[in-house]
């Protein structure tokens, strides 16, 4: 293909010594010094990053020119399977029930209430339409109701860069009360009394590090916590009892708790159990006890405890619910009269209700691949829990179930305007061999009929990362390649959590390269099966996933027919080594810390994706960021692509997209988000079938 002339950075190595080791980066200058300035404002950037972002933005449009109409048809059809005026099934809480609805057209929901039971009329709450007006990104992180049903509280960003701003309401008057906390973590809670407001402070790192409680109404903060610990992310809540305020900290391998009673809210916090490496808990209350969900004392996929203690310190856990290897207890909900655990076994969720009595039965269903998840819920004192079942080929269908009688009720099923016929598709639950003999799930969408002769065009996607299982889910977008005859794969790789905990410690730390391989064997399994043919299979991952998605590529770059990697964390030996920046000492348990240990330094100098391009035939790729990304910072891919385009021998083209005005997930409205997926999606027709090339 005649392709326009991509921009060419200049080079400027630096030498880096650590450990005695040495490396060249020739692009380190694509980090701006003030980064934590252009989180905040993005016009900050130094010029010549922003010239230069602003040049590859401008080979993107260039060279999918001729996609154009593709990208506005894929917009258009995914558009046309959101139900514009949505609106979701109310919560009940007490005399009220909340909902939240899209106006035709909006981008953003409007939050209301209303009598429980529906009756007369709906109380707008916040209106994210209209606060949104005049930015070019806003999200809102978290809005609730205090428990008088008095006050409303949210936080919006209104930038991407997930430092958020908390707003308090007070409902009779519509008086926005006090100065707007700054600097905000996207969570919060009010205490049980309503009283008090309790939010979570980020540094400027964009790390969360403080805890402070604030008069609901406004007024001076009191520091209640301090993190010592960069490394540990730092959040608080309430029992779902509402009898006490929780405070936790944790990392991918290691939490603590700390109590405040509800009854005295100004109380310090009072510590639960020490932090041990390794060992995670979280705490419920059931029954007048304490919940306790821990890997303690070898329990790899987790286990129940109870305790009656006032502050329930280890020395005062029973085993409540066993350990089972291989069946993976996701989390627990609690009720007055029940309490609902997710398990996980072989990429299958089911929910597990038991009583007081002690009697257990299961929630589960049919399709050879689904998700199942708890919707959540205001209310303790109830008999009904709300769950959210969904597949890749079953629109989410949103069920009230009555814990006592087994009566489940459906609330709503996801409309689909432009039409939606499952029986016209087929969900498929494969297995691969790894090289060291696990068994991989792979959940495979495609039309019925579909011939397996390797003539379909296949996408696997794949992230394998931090414990979080990729769902066999239903997606309005995925149905856009399906519908053109492409199979659709989720590769359940190691380093996510569908196969237990132990399938996540498989995948990750000295551990980590077994993702990669995973996902490989994902791909050659399902060519081997006719699914697809090598050298023509699409690849897709994001943040971690991009990761994957660079490493892969490295590894085996004849194998794909096109890379889309988004916001990927692909620079991971200098991200690992920059204790500036927001996730790298949180994520040492996750990676290895390069900075200190020799044997983690070499090991992640063997596959970070950018440390390891070399001359080989790289497939048509393109790397997406956001400007204002804390996360996986806009440097990341664009020093990747640089360096792909130095080495790369094949002749294909390495793209770079950022999103100059927004942050880790991207565009914030509901319609804008779309026109991201569309181009990635543009690009792998473009690249694997050829469709709008010049």
């Amino acid at each position: 293909m005649t392709l326009p002339t991509p921009p060419r950075p200049r080079k400027d190595p630096i030498t880096i010594e650590q450990l005695g080791r040495v490396r060249v980066d020739d692009y380190a200058w694509m980090k701006d010094d003030d980064w934590q300035q252009v989180l905040r404002d993005p016009s900050k950037v130094k010029a010549e990053v922003r010239e230069h972002l602003v040049a590859e933005n401008a080979y993107v449009a260039a060279v999918l020119a001729g996609t154009e109409a593709l990208q506005a048809k894929l917009f258009e059809e995914m558009k046309g399977r959101i139900k514009e005026d949505d609106a979701s099934v109310p919560d009940p809480d007490g005399a009220f029930e909340y909902l939240g609805r899209y106006e035709l057209g909006a981008q953003h929901p409007r939050h209301l209430r209303r009598a429980r039971g529906g009756e007369g009329p709906e109380e707008l709450l916040l209106d994210e339409e209209a606060r949104a007006a005049g930015t070019a990104y806003y999200s809102v992180g978290g809005a609730e109701h205090s428990p008088d049903h008095v006050l409303y509280a949210w936080s919006e960003d209104v930038q991407g860069s997930e430092y958020y701003r908390i707003h308090v309401r007070d409902l009779a008057s519509g008086e926005v009360l006090g100065a707007p906390i700054e600097n905000a973590n996207g969570d919060f809670t009010f205490s049980p009394d309503s009283a008090w407001l309790f939010w979570v402070w980020r540094d400027e790192n964009a790390r969360p590090s403080k805890i402070f409680r604030r008069p609901a109404r406004g007024g001076d903060d009191a520091l209640i916590y301090e993190e010592p610990d960069e490394g540990m992310f730092i959040g608080v809540d309430v029992t779902a009892d509402r009898s006490h305020i929780l405070i936790h900290a944790q990392n991918q391998g290691t939490s603590e708790a700390w109590l405040i009673p509800a009854a005295d809210p100004t109380a310090a916090p009072v510590l639960v159990e020490p932090r041990r490496e390794g060992i995670r808990y979280g705490l419920g209350r059931w029954d007048g006890r304490w919940t306790i969900r821990t890997n303690d004392d070898g329990a790899v996929d987790f286990k129940l405890m109870t305790s009656d203690a006032a502050v329930p310190a280890k020395a005062s856990w029973r085993e409540f619910i066993a350990h089972k290897s291989g069946r993976l207890i996701a989390g627990a909900a609690s009720f007055k009269n029940h309490l609902v655990r997710l398990e996980r076994e072989n990429a299958v969720d089911q929910l597990v209700v038991r009583d007081l009595a002690g009697d257990e039965h299961a929630i589960a269903f049919d399709e050879p691949a689904y998700a199942l998840g708890l919707s959540g819920g205001y209310e303790y004192d109830t008999s009904v829990t709300r769950f959210v079942y969904q597949s890749p080929t079953t629109p989410r269908q949103t069920f009230d179930y009555d814990m006592a009688t087994r009566q489940r009720t459906l609330r709503k099923t996801q409309e689909i305007p432009s039409g939606h016929d499952p029986a016209r598709y087929e969900t498929r639950r494969l297995y691969a061999k790894a090289p060291d003999g696990a068994e991989v799930p792979i959940t495979v969408l495609m039309l019925k009929g579909t011939l397996l002769d390797g003539s379909a065009p296949l996408l696997v996607y794949g992230y394998g990362a931090y414990g979080f299982p990729q769902e066999a889910s239903f997606s309005i977008r995925n149905l856009s390649l399906v519908d053109r005859g492409w199979i659709w794969a989720i590769a359940h790789i190691r380093g996510g959590s569908d196969k237990g905990w132990g399938w996540f410690l498989d995948g990750r730390g000295l551990a980590k390269k077994n993702t990669f391989t995973d996902f490989i064997a994902c791909a050659d399994h399902l060519v081997a099966e006719g699914y697809g043919t090598a050298g023509k299979v699409a690849a897709y991952g994001g943040s971690a996933g991009g990761m994957l998605m660079g490493a892969i590529t490295n590894m085996r770059p004849e194998l794909w027919g096109a890379i889309i990697a988004a916001v990927p964390f692909v620079d991971v030996l200098n991200t690992m080594s920059d204790t500036s920046l927001p996730l790298t000492p949180p994520e040492w348990p996750e990676w290895g810390n390069p900075l200190k240990d020799e044997a983690a330094y070499d090991y992640i100098a063997s596959y970070s994706p950018y440390d390891n391009v070399g001359a080989k035939p790289y497939p048509p790729i393109i790397a997406t960021g956001g400007l204002s990304d804390p996360r996986v910072t806009w440097w990341e891919p664009e020093k990747w692509v640089a360096r792909l385009r130095e080495h790369s021998t094949s002749g294909n083209p390495v793209l770079l997209k950022i999103n100059m005005e927004a942050g880790h997930g991207g565009a914030s409205g509901r319609f804008d988000f779309l026109k991201e997926i569309a181009l990635d999606y543009a690009f792998a027709i473009w690249a694997i079938e050829g469709e709008g090339r010049g």
